[in-house]
């Protein structure tokens, strides 16, 4: 019987279970062949390491020997950061939520020796509670069922299986001008009129959503879109779900105010944002907007930024076993910290009224300090003080995907702010992933840790978002190699990713699962498919192919049906469509000026394609595009037909302002 073999993995998560008692093993070929062998079941747990509950779960039963040996005896054990495998997390993800009505982390599988599922929930306490049952109970319960009811369980795996494997039909549906503004509509209709955002607690920072309806007001002109942005975006900026301190957002708020937020901070969501503030920003110059755009940039780099120029996936959200430990302040502390005057002042500058057990609060800033230079060196005081508390953890994996997300945004941001820091570390970034990702035979790699490379395959996502990456750096740096990347893994999306007349998330060479995960719903973070439609259009405006805007076209039909139905599910489709409604547009900037590049990237319709570089460079947008009067020139086009270039960045500016 094998021990635990988790300390050799890449994956943060899986190495915090190293020590565990259980013999967790990672997911593997060997893993069923094993279960055959010995004829017991395969307990999968997934999870991730900013993951509270599974942090819970761990020390109440993975840490227990009692359960461990039981484990052990009955089970091949197997652990799966969701991070690194999200087709396997996708897969049984579906299948819980199928077959208990609900879904989360950890969540816990039992599967048979084909990798069936007939048996799955989420965290199952050590103790009884709520009438939960206890996971020694379920254990106990599924030996049992193993050994009396096997025939039952093998056909519950091979029907759930069957069910969830069988592929729907592509509903046939167009992303239009039509649909656009129903999902405004449908999205009025969500939008909480008095603390902002969609829905109801918890409330997630919906980012995809925003970049949508930003995009939607600068080609209609929208004030109600506009206005649902700005109202949310001040409303998250300002709560307790944004590190007053040192910036960056927290997952979401566990109230429908934005007050009180589940503390571990995501990649990807920071990445995401950035974006959005910096877009509301170009639109508006609102100062909000770029504070919190500069803000979170920085935290990027000085948080979460690797030793060798990627960015990692979280920052936990616990801190010695205890959830935001690090980020809460009592009022006591305070008058400790800064004395009585300093104390009260910011008490009620930021609402310090004793939220959480013991008496502390998370900072809030709900109006702008009436004395900015008082709150900036109250600021310094408290970020000192907080740097001498335990440290978050962090998972320092890297993620092809969101690094992706995050090299985009950061290039952008580092133009539109002029912050060329910015811009350095996408492009270091983005190396990174080229070097230590990508292999000889073209197959991206999703993740790496300490520049060592993990063995999961990349999945839709990971070859989109770092696609467009690439891209976007075409046009801010106009290095030609990128756009040579770009198509290099998009074809590879064409030739792995597509089969049957639709996209799926897994490469057609990569491992086989019990079937093959195809998810068009942009949640949490962007679906590979909405990726992918935005990475073909904007290379189909760089090289002007027909091949790669019919797979744009390809792929966004698969979110036509949710766009329509439930649009804050289909955020990032719904921004793409509005990028390509615009006409697209594509701009070439012939020659080196960072004055026309900040005006094309800030005025432009947010997502056009623009490529810059030299005269003589091989990119198809700029051939034939000269420098004039030997100055740098800039050429607004719609499918390569283009209007007579300009020198001056105001000239730009009222090529990209004007009414149309």
């Amino acid at each position: 019987m094998a021990s635990n073999e988790l300390g050799k993995s890449t994956s943060p998560y899986l190495r915090q279970h190293a020590d565990n008692p259980v013999h967790w093993r990672e997911w593997s070929a060997e893993v069923f062949a094993e279960a055959r062998e010995r004829d017991v079941p395969v307990f999968l747990s997934v999870g991730y390491s900013a993951c509270h509950w599974c942090h819970v779960m761990a020390h109440e039963s993975f840490e227990d020997e009692a359960t461990a040996a039981y484990l052990n005896e009955n089970f091949v054990c197997v652990k799966v950061d969701r991070e690194e495998r999200p087709d396997v997390d996708a897969i049984y993800m579906q299948a819980t939520v199928a077959m208990t009505g609900q879904g989360g982390w950890p969540m816990s599988v039992f599967l048979t020796p084909a990798a069936e599922p007939f048996f799955c929930g989420t965290y199952f306490p050590a103790e009884p509670r709520h009438g939960m049952a206890t996971f020694r109970q379920v254990l106990e319960s599924l030996v049992n069922a193993w050994r009396t009811k096997r025939e039952d369980i093998d056909k519950v795996g091979r029907s759930v299986v069957d069910q969830l494997g069988a592929r729907a039909a592509v509903v046939d549906g167009a992303l239009d001008e039509a649909t656009l503004a129903k999902a405004v509509d449908l999205l009025k209709v969500d939008f909480d009129p008095v603390d902002a955002g969609f829905g109801r607690a918890p409330k997630f920072p919906p980012s995809m959503v925003l970049d949508f309806l930003l995009r939607h007001h600068r080609r209609t002109g929208s004030a109600e879109a506009l206005a649902m942005v700005a109202e949310t975006c001040e409303r998250m900026a300002r709560g307790g779900m944004y590190d007053q301190l040192a910036g960056g957002f927290a997952r979401y708020s566990v109230d429908g105010q934005w007050v009180i937020p589940h503390f571990e901070k995501m990649l990807y969501d920071n990445a995401l944002l950035l974006d959005v503030y910096t877009h509301w920003w170009a639109i508006t110059e609102e100062p909000l907007a770029r504070r919190i755009a500069t803000e979170t940039a920085d935290f990027l780099l000085a948080e979460l930024r690797t030793p060798e120029g990627g960015f990692a996936s979280a920052l936990d959200a616990d801190t010695e076993g205890e959830e935001g430990l690090y980020y809460v302040w009592s009022p006591d502390e305070m008058r400790s910290l800064l004395g009585d005057d300093d104390a009260a002042w910011v008490i009620e500058l930021c609402d310090i009224t004793g939220t959480f057990e013991h008496g502390t609060s998370v900072l809030q800033l709900r109006r702008d300090p009436d004395d900015p230079a008082r709150w900036h060196q109250i600021q310094s005081v408290l970020r000192a003080a907080r740097a001498t508390r335990t440290y978050p953890g962090r998972d320092d994996k890297v993620v092809a995907a969101w690094n992706g997300l995050a090299i985009t945004a950061l290039a952008r941001t580092g133009v539109v702010l002029g912050r060329p820091e910015y811009v350095e570390a996408a492009v270091a970034a983005a190396e990174l992933v080229r070097q230590v990702h990508l292999d000889q035979a073209g197959i991206l790699r999703r993740t790496s840790r300490d520049g060592v490379v993990g063995g999961a395959h990349g999945v839709l996502e990971d070859y989109a978002a770092y696609a467009q990456a690439c891209l976007t750096l075409l046009g801010v740096t106009g290095n030609e190699a990128w756009l040579e990347l770009a198509q290099t893994l998009l074809d590879r999306v064409l030739d792995q990713f597509v089969a049957d007349g639709t996209f799926f998330d897994t490469a057609g060479d990569a491992e086989a699962l019990v079937w093959r995960p195809q998810d068009a719903t942009d949640n949490a973070s962007p679906a590979g498919v909405s990726l992918a439609a935005e990475a073909f259009s904007t290379l189909a405006s760089v090289t002007g192919s027909a091949r790669y805007e019919a797979a744009a076209e390809q792929a966004l039909q698969l979110s036509a049906a949710i766009a329509a139905r439930a649009p804050r599910f289909a955020g990032r489709a719904l921004a793409v469509a509005e990028t390509i409604a615009t006409g697209p547009l594509e701009i070439a900037i012939a020659g080196e000026s960072t004055e026309l590049l900040a005006v094309a990237l800030k005025d432009a319709p947010w997502g056009t394609a623009i490529a810059s570089g030299l005269p003589g460079s091989n990119v198809p947008l700029l051939a034939g595009r000269a420098l004039v009067a030997g100055k740098p020139a800039a050429f607004v086009c719609r499918k390569f037909t283009c209007r007579l270039p300009v020198v001056l960045p105001e000239d730009l500016r009222s090529e990209l302002t004007q009414p149309r």
